[in-house]
This record gives structure tokens, C-alpha cells and sequence, in this order.
């Protein structure tokens, strides 16, 4: 099936399941602008195609190099484990591996200018999961796809190696979840998955901020020191950190000299 097709499909999908939901279970606040509307649908399509090519050769380049620089031993250790354990180990690996590259996101500022794009919005939405600018979504991918292949748990010699292109899938599908405009408290879960609540707090625009930085499994900001969670919603979403108003100038700005500010 044409890609673009796909593309189109899985929107209809996600909008036929979440847009209903939104009215139903989210907050109120004002509609997006015209522009922004467009904007995120941009982001959508630019999100799913792009990193996809701007991965291939990193990842090529990756498994070549765990061929060398992964120890046959290691590698025959893994392959040993049953493909539950395999998998379950990947999941772990490759999510610790996002929590950092996702936290260095926000504390290193050459970073932050590429990820500040998706703190952006000002109102939390399902496609508010694609916003992103596509070198930071390559870069915090590479940080799980990187501790997988360097464990040998994506070895094309292993079986199950095909788990880096299954995280991917999977925790871009819960992102949509998880940035949804849902006012949802799941109880007990909340202990085990990453929920609309736990995120929302994550863009949150002045309270606590730089917190909740996991996809999928909390207890790595309880591990980390970096969890936050109270039985209130945040009062405000966005950054501060100002943004181009046109499509092209959100992608090119940040490839671009830091701007001087004059001394106050």
C-alpha cells in the first residue's frame, strides 16, 4: 500500500477514535488557529516520513558496528534468553535509553532548540505527538536504538532483533495517548504506564517543570528522581521560549546561529 495512503488511513483512524473522545473527556479551552491546525497536520506527515529516512543510515551504521564491536559471547548470551525475556529486556533498554536522550532534550540548550517546537502548544491534542521537529525525534530515537544494538539485543543474528522497529511503533501509537486532551486518571496503572495525566504535567508551561520525561514506564522518573504527580492538571501549557509562526521557520530556525541578545 502507497505510503501516503497509510499516512492518511491512520488519521482517519486516530481522529475517528480521538476526536470524539477530546469533546467528550477534555478540557475546554478556545480552537486552534487555522494555522496551527495546518501546522499539525504538517507535523504528522513530516514526523512519520522523515525520520524514517533520516534513520536508515545511523541504524545500517549501528548494526554494522555491533558486528564488530559486540562481544560474541554477549551476543550468543542474549540469543540464549527465551524471546519473552528478549523483548521485555528491549522494551526496558531502549525506553531507559529515551528517558535520557529525552531529558537531555530539555537540560542541553543546543538540544532544547530542537524540542522546544513540541512544548509549543498550548493546548494539549493527540497530534500534538507529531509536533516535533524531526532532528529531535531522530536524535532522542537514537538514544534507545543505541544500548540495543550495543547489548546485542538487536543483532540481526538474534532472534526478535526486529524489537527497535516494534518500539518505535508502539511508543509512537501510545504517544497519541498519551498527549490527547483526555482529563482521564487510570488509578493503580498510573503506577505502571506513562497516562495523559503524567505527560500533561511534563508540558506543563511554569509548574514543575522538567518533569516526566518516560514514554512508557514511570518508575524511571521515580528511579531517576525526576516523577511528578498530584491529583491536580496543570493550570497552563507551552513554553516561553519563543517560536517562528510559519512552518518553514519552526524547522530552519533551529539549524540557525543562536541569535545574540543585546545586554540589558
Amino acid at each position: 500500500m502507497n505510503i501516503v495512503l497509510r499516512l492518511f488511513l491512520w488519521l482517519v483512524l486516530l481522529s475517528l477514535l480521538f476526536v470524539p473522545l477530546e469533546r467528550w473527556f477534555g478540557a475546554a479551552h478556545a480552537p486552534r488557529s487555522r494555522r496551527e491546525q495546518l501546522q499539525n497536520l504538517a507535523y504528522y506527515v513530516i514526523s512519520s516520513l522523515v525520520p524514517i529516512v533520516l534513520l536508515s543510515a545511523p541504524a545500517a551504521l549501528l548494526a554494522v558496528a555491533a558486528r564488530h564491536v559486540v562481544p560474541d559471547a554477549l551476543v550468543l548470551a542474549v540469543q540464549s534468553l527465551p524471546l519473552s525475556v528478549r523483548l521485555l529486556l528491549a522494551f526496558v533498554v531502549g525506553e531507559t535509553g529515551f528517558y535520557w536522550g529525552h531529558r537531555l532534550s530539555h537540560e542541553l540548550p543546543w538540544l532544547w532548540r530542537f524540542h522546544a517546537l513540541h512544548h509549543s502548544t498550548e493546548h494539549m491534542h493527540f497530534l500534538a505527538n507529531t509536533r516535533t521537529h524531526p532532528v529531535d525525534m531522530v536524535l532522542t530515537r537514537l538514544f534507545g536504538l543505541v544500548p540495543l544494538y550495543l547489548l546485542g539485543l538487536a543483532s540481526p543474528n538474534v532472534a526478535g532483533s526486529g524489537a527497535p522497529a516494534l518500539l518505535l511503533v508502539l511508543g509512537t501509537l501510545w504517544g497519541f495517548f498519551i498527549h490527547a486532551n483526555l482529563r482521564w486518571r487510570l488509578g493503580p496503572l498510573e503506577w505502571l504506564v506513562v497516562t495523559p495525566a503524567f505527560h500533561h504535567w511534563h508540558h506543563s508551561r511554569n509548574d514543575h517543570i522538567n518533569r516526566n520525561y518516560a514514554s512508557t514506564l514511570p518508575f524511571l522518573d521515580r528511579l531517576f528522581g525526576t516523577h511528578y504527580l498530584p491529583r491536580h492538571w496543570p493550570a497552563e501549557y507551552g513554553t516561553d521560549t519563543p517560536q517562528a509562526p510559519t512552518l518553514s521557520g519552526q524547522l530552519l530556525d533551529p539549524l540557525l546561529p543562536a541569535k545574540k541578545t543585546a545586554a540589558s
